[in-house]
């Protein structure tokens, strides 16, 4: 399975790291991803990107940053190809980091 690649299998990854998140979180990234809310969406993943940067504050972490970058993706193309090959090694170092294999 590690060798997929393409939005189908980016997709399939990306479904089995939502869930391992919390449910309350799951819930949130789930109506983010939804088509129609691109315009949630996009502001929501810049704000996470800049929180991602300013990780020294105490609130924010560096965890922001790709999930940021994971929800620009669903509307920007060039962010899916980066996405989906970290998704890909992802499943290939770490494959219990991925639910559902």
């Amino acid at each position: 399975m590690g060798d997929e690649t393409g939005p189908m299998a980016r997709e399939r990854r990306l479904q089995g790291l939502i869930a391992r998140l919390p449910h309350r979180v799951q819930g949130a990234i789930v109506w983010l991803r939804e088509r129609h809310r691109w315009w949630v969406r996009i502001p929501a993943g810049l704000l996470l990107i800049v929180g991602g940067c300013l990780a020294i504050l105490p609130f924010l972490g560096l965890w922001m940053l790709p999930l940021g970058i994971v929800l620009l993706a669903d509307d920007l193309p060039s962010l899916n190809r980066l996405t989906g090959r970290w998704l890909a090694w992802i499943e290939q170092h770490r494959p219990h980091w991925i639910v559902g294999r």
